[in-house]
């Protein structure tokens, strides 16, 4: 009478038999599996970057949509689940523009081509066309005429050094180089100056190789003379006409007027021209000669600052319309937390053929969706999802990004574990790294895992020491931070509060944004294997899946407490003899210190004491609960009321600096506040500063909150 129950039991213990025997690859199988060389294609990531940059391909065309097309296609092929999410965004685009110079007698007029020349062989002749004429995204419209004055970089402090020279800028056309700071800047800081517009050249000295015997594309990597860098001056972040809320049909937008009186946009017409064209108009000017430094090539002619006495005529005229731009997003959801995102980005829009910037990272993302799929197939699942972000018009000024990120805010306030940013993946040797810095261990444990593909003996991680002044096998080696405003991950930084990182090898590469970053540049400088492509992937792979797949989010505040730490003590002694009180930030970083410590130890401890245990509902809630805690201590640091001035940018430790959005600073809004009590010199100015102390000093405190997670 007991042979049922037997059998019963004989039946579930086969089960339990086959179910033990036969366990499920613990996750780090498939992350092992990930970097094999097995599962990577170098012909597959090459073929994607050869597709997308057949036609140049800028923000808001069709080539820009079947680019899109080609993303979307290719996630769905893998395995991942993808949609387009569509933005109606202001843009801008080149009706007409000219350039004239007249020059003392018996100099003739010159009329400027404004035109990047083809060169002998040049594979993409026959869409040269479709190459947008160069000019500034945004730029005004008008006409601006006046004698010329050599402003070097354009920075304040080069008008500062023309003002000791006695050089008046007002009612001038300025020329200034690119290089150094954002193109933007050196428009609003030449309008600032009074000047009536701008023109900014690619130096051969920071561009051309240095001059003298030098060869160019396509028989070096230089940018040959008539080469032209071409870009946004916008400088906002997101579609100018809907400032802080997302573009969609039929939202509430500015008018041209209104988007004037926001001060992101510029008040003065601009160029940009080639390092030819700026010659030649330096060679117009007379005036003091300029400083060492603000010198050309060695077979350069002597630069002088003017004014004059050679005169521009500029003229430009620009098309702004509503157009209709595309990100791709593709998802692998999270099978325990669905509701837990790890985000991967890079944009896809491209001032031309976009080989470098940023096509090389298209082409990298599509490499991690494609191993992730494999591994898919092999029966990996992740334990949080995973987000594809594939962003569009993000050379207008971060426009794709950012208005997916104000629609989806709340979301992504609640739910987002980091956001992982690729722009231009690859445009030489050498890897890079920046991040906020609870991220810093990741990425080093992660580099000590992938290979470095130009250097087979070492590992990423030690390739990068090697750049530093750090031991290779030090813990302390630096990682940048995210505080300019140079690529996609500002809005989740900046805006949200949300932990990211930014890879990249390589660096400032000569042909940025002109229309010889195309497919032949890269396939013979760049990276002529496209092994530095699948280096890349494997490492922003890599942390993607850790960050998805561990049961403890990989977070490290300590390191976030020693950054915080060495900022302060920087401060400290920029305002030593200002009388102010830093002693609540120090403070506040303490208790932020030992907040980190004590959830540290809470992780480590439940760790230690894993067992059959931990199946139990009220281990799983506390594990969860740490990790919480650990995604949202970043959020703390984003105030709702933002910098002065800059109410955009929540985040009270890392920001961009107010006179170069590619600069990063650290308390940017205390930075913002000694710069105008410097020049202003009040005792309300300097009031100001020890408010901004204290405002950083609550955000920090916050932030301890979370981590400990304690009412008070």
């Amino acid at each position: 009478m007991f042979k049922p129950a037997t059998s019963a039991f004989l039946a579930v213990t086969a089960t339990l038999t086959l179910f033990f025997s036969f366990p499920s690859p613990p996750k780090s199988f498939y992350h092992s599996l990930f970097l094999s060389s097995s599962i990577s294609d170098n012909a597959s990531v090459a073929h994607h970057l050869y597709t997308l940059t057949r036609r140049p391909h800028v923000a808001g065309t069709p080539a820009n949509a079947e680019a899109a097309s080609y993303v979307l296609s290719a996630l769905t092929s893998y395995n991942v689940r993808a949609h387009i999410a569509s933005y109606d965004v202001l843009l801008t685009y080149p009706i007409s523009r000219s350039l004239t110079l007249a020059r003392p007698p018996p100099e003739p007029a010159v009329k400027f081509t404004l035109r990047q020349e083809i060169y002998d062989g040049d594979p993409y002749a026959d869409v040269a066309n479709e190459v947008f004429p160069t000019f500034h995204g945004y730029a005004k419209s008008g006409t601006a005429t006046g004698p010329v004055v050599y402003v070097n970089y354009g920075r304040v402090e080069d008008y500062e050094t023309l003002k000791e020279m006695g050089v008046n800028v007002t009612g001038t056309v300025v020329l200034a180089k690119y290089g150094q700071i954002f193109r933007g800047d050196i428009v609003h800081n030449a309008y600032e100056a009074g000047a009536t517009g701008a023109i900014i050249y690619t130096d051969r000295k920071d561009y051309g190789g240095g001059g003298g015997d030098v060869k160019w594309f396509p028989d070096d990597r230089w940018m040959p003379p008539s080469g032209v860098q071409v870009g946004s001056v916008y400088m906002g972040t997101g579609d100018p006409a809907t400032p802080g809320w997302p573009s969609t049909k039929g939202s509430e937008r500015l008018s041209n007027e209104e988007i004037e009186k926001e001060g992101d946009v510029p008040l003065i017409p601009s160029l940009p021209v080639s390092g030819a064209d700026g010659e030649t108009i330096m060679r117009s000017l007379g005036g003091q000669l300029a400083k060492d430094d603000w010198q050309g090539s060695k077979d350069a002619p002597p630069y002088r600052v003017g004014p004059g006495p050679g005169i521009l005529n500029l003229t430009y005229s620009g098309n702004q319309t509503v157009a209709t731009i595309e990100n791709v997003i593709g998802v692998i959801e999270g099978a325990e937390e669905p509701d837990r995102y790890v985000l991967l980005g890079n944009h896809r829009d491209a001032w031309t053929f976009g080989a470098v910037d940023p096509n090389s990272g298209t082409a990298a993302l599509l490499e991690v969706a494609q191993r992730l799929g494999k591994l898919l197939n092999k029966g990996w699942k992740p334990r949080r999802t995973i987000i594809f972000c594939n962003w569009d018009a993000e050379e207008y000024g971060l426009v794709g990004s950012t208005e997916w990120v104000e629609e989806n805010r709340e979301l992504l306030a609640s739910r987002a574990v980091a956001y992982l940013n690729v722009d231009s993946a690859v445009s030489g040797a050498g890897f890079h790294a920046a991040s906020t810095p609870q991220l810093d261990q990741l990425l080093r444990q992660a580099a000590q895992q992938v290979q470095d593909p130009d250097n087979s003996s070492q590992t990423l991680y030690e390739s990068w020491a090697s750049q530093s002044e750090s031991s290779p096998m030090s813990l302390i080696m630096e990682v940048d931070r995210l505080g300019g405003g140079g690529s996609d991950y500002a809005a989740f930084v900046q805006h949200v509060g949300v932990p990211a990182a930014d890879l990249f090898f390589g660096g400032g590469y000569p042909v940025y944004h002109s229309m010889y970053d195309d497919f032949v540049w890269m396939e013979k400088y760049g990276d002529p294997m496209f092994h530095r492509h699948l280096a890349v992937a494997s490492i922003w792979g890599l942390i993607a899946l850790r960050l998805a797949d561990e049961e403890f989010l990989p977070f490290d505040y300590l390191s976030y407490a020693s950054d915080l730490q060495k900022s302060a003590k920087d401060l400290e002694d920029e305002l030593s003899d200002k009388g102010l009180n830093l002693n609540p930030l120090f403070k506040a970083i303490e208790d932020f210190r030992e907040a980190s410590t004590k959830i540290n130890i809470d992780v480590k401890a439940i760790k230690e004491t894993k067992s059959w245990s931990s199946i139990w509902k009220e281990d799983h809630m506390r594990v969860r609960e740490l990790n919480d805690r650990l995604m949202m201590a970043e959020r703390a640091f984003a105030d709702p009321n933002g910098l002065f001035g800059r109410s955009w940018y929540k985040h009270l430790i890392y920001g961009p600096s107010k006179h170069n959005d590619y600069g990063s600073k650290s308390f940017p809004g205390i930075d913002d506040a000694i710069e105008e009590a410097k020049k202003v010199s009040t005792s309300d100015s300097w009031h100001s500063v020890q408010h901004e102390i204290w405002r950083v000093s609550r955000a920090v405190k916050h932030a301890s909150q979370v981590l400990s997670g304690e009412l008070t």
